[in-house]
């Protein structure tokens, strides 16, 4: 299905449509809208709404990719649609919802697991002994400053092929950047290495930092959280002088 508005300069969007696990609703179709100086595919999906079809669903709400609402895969590549120009492409432009999670309808999908992954993360636990209380260093603060930039729109959960195919074993890269700016709070008294390597699934990670290109917050996924959590793991399981120190000390 087709259909357009006629003026001067304008911009064709093919967008997927169906309804849940039904696979016989699939189907794409083809709008064609009047372009705006400094229009996003997010202007375009509501252009579309508002005056070809009503029943066209997609997820938003702030506007200005502070929410995360607005996710899609906007030709092959996770993006944030309310961030994304439509002059940044040549041609036809092919709005999809994002595959690593159930589809509800249309570009709506249904992340709601990622909550019930978050709840397995150790949450902070404060250190009690310390006696400069919670006074630290600015370094300290600025070293996981950018991991709590995280929006949780899950682009770097949809982009990481070890989650769309080993998703019951994985966390994922959020919640490694979860659990990396937890690990680097210096009040934190807990050691993660343990649930990273045997429930968080971090060697499944291959380091190919797509998770890390795809960021809108520019986040160092891979470099600030994922690598650092690696050594982490190895350093806990088979550092030869911290094996000996824990059989010492009795330490599991």
């Amino acid at each position: 299905m087709e259909k357009t508005a006629s003026t001067g300069r304008e911009v064709k969007l093919r967008i997927f449509r169906g309804l849940g696990d039904d696979a016989t609703t699939y189907r794409y179709d083809t709008f064609t809208v009047p372009h705006q100086e400094g229009m996003v595919v997010l202007n375009a999906i509501h252009y579309i709404q508002s005056h070809f079809d009503s029943s066209l669903s997609a997820r938003w709400n702030c506007k200005a990719g502070r929410c995360g609402s607005c996710s899609a895969e906007i030709n092959d590549i996770p993006r944030l649609m309310c961030k994304t120009p439509v002059d940044k492409f040549e041609g036809e432009i092919t709005v999809e919802p994002m595959k690593a999670f159930p589809l509800v309808r249309d570009l709506a999908t249904d992340v709601s697991e990622n909550w019930d992954v978050a709840k397995t993360v150790p949450p902070f636990t404060p250190k009690t002994e310390d006696s400069r209380g919670w006074k630290f260093y600015q370094e300290d603060v600025e070293r996981s400053r950018d991991l709590r930039k995280c929006i949780e729109c899950f682009l770097c959960q949809d982009v990481c092929h070890i989650v769309r195919e080993h998703k019951a074993d994985y966390v994922g890269p959020r919640w490694v950047v979860k659990a990396a700016s937890l690990d680097m709070h210096p009040m934190d008294s807990l050691d993660r290495s343990k649930f990273m390597q045997e429930k968080a699934g971090i060697g499944y990670c291959n380091v190919t930092k797509c998770c890390q290109e795809i960021c809108p917050e520019h986040i160092v996924i891979t470099d600030d959280a994922i690598i650092p959590e690696k050594e982490r793991v190895v350093d806990a399981k088979y550092d030869p002088i911290a094996w000996v120190y824990r059989k010492l000390k009795g330490s599991k």
